[in-house]
């Protein structure tokens, strides 16, 4: 053994960030699986941070609370829908990577098993519109949370499975998209000029606070996962434009439709069943 070794080992242990360390081990000490017992739930999912859309669609077609759910914050339930005659889990999302990926952890632990998401993001091009539907394949994982998941690395790619359900709807609704990388970071205070100019050189469109996050526990746990943005605010200019997008409810509620069709797609793909 080599004291030296070892000494020049522990310094540069305490001088690099604990994000870039590799901690292989697969189980947690607090495992999910551990102590979140299964529920009769959905195998589809629709993951989405449109939580009016969401409760609206849930009024209306008269869905209910499968699991209750508690936070220290409040209640995080999970509801049950039937859409085209079949069963969808219908999960609306907290803001941030820490608490969606733990929220992802705990329905995957209540038994989903297929995953879409849905949200809404920045825009950083001028030609994303308000509204503009953007298929997610890759992030920037310019966030904590996924480094706890897997090697650490600049990107992560989309799920190939969920990417073709979710394209194979936006297809078929005749809605304009484009497919792109996204920027996922935890701090939208410090969306700076010169990160936005960084990030739209490696080609992302859109920022966002979740995707790399829940798309590398979707992958850790051996999950099918995608998303898809649609644009609010701009951040192309040299100004912030708002564009009133929290206002454009026949989007989200749009696609939150579209949303249900890809997560059936998925789900009948992967050879699961969400009959009624």
């Amino acid at each position: 053994m080599d004291p030296g070794g070892a000494k020049i080992s522990a310094m540069h242990s305490q001088t690099i960030s604990p994000l870039l360390e590799l901690h292989p081990d697969a189980e947690a000490f607090i495992e999910p699986s551990r102590i979140i017992e299964p529920r009769d739930v959905p195998t589809a999912c629709v993951l989405t941070w449109f939580g009016d859309a969401a409760l609206r669609w849930i009024g209306r077609v008269g869905g209910s609370v499968v699991v209750e759910n508690p936070w220290e914050d409040g209640q995080h339930p999970l509801y049950e829908v039937t859409h085209r005659g079949q069963r969808l889990a219908v999960m609306p999302m907290a803001v941030g990577a820490p608490m969606a990926a733990a929220l992802l952890e705990e329905v995957i632990a209540f038994g989903c098993r297929s995953f879409v998401a849905c949200g809404g993001a920045g825009a950083l091009r001028r030609e994303l519109t308000l509204g503009h539907l953007m298929l997610v394949t890759s992030a920037v994982r310019d966030e904590g949370t996924s480094h706890h998941y897997l090697t650490p690395a600049r990107t992560l790619d989309a799920d190939a499975a969920a990417l073709r359900a979710w394209r194979t709807v936006l297809e078929a609704s005749g809605a304009p998209f484009v497919e792109g990388r996204t920027w996922t970071t935890d701090a939208p205070y410090r969306e700076t000029a010169s990160r936005i100019a960084a990030r739209t050189d490696e080609g992302c469109l859109m920022v966002e606070m979740e995707a790399a996050a829940i798309a590398a526990v979707a992958q850790f746990r051996g999950r099918s996962l995608a998303q898809v943005l649609y644009a609010g605010d701009d951040l192309s200019g040299e100004i912030w434009d708002r564009r009133g997008w929290n206002d454009r409810h026949e989007v989200r509620d749009r696609l939150l439709q579209l949303a249900a069709d890809a997560a059936l797609a998925l789900d009948a793909e992967a050879g699961y069943t969400s009959a009624e």
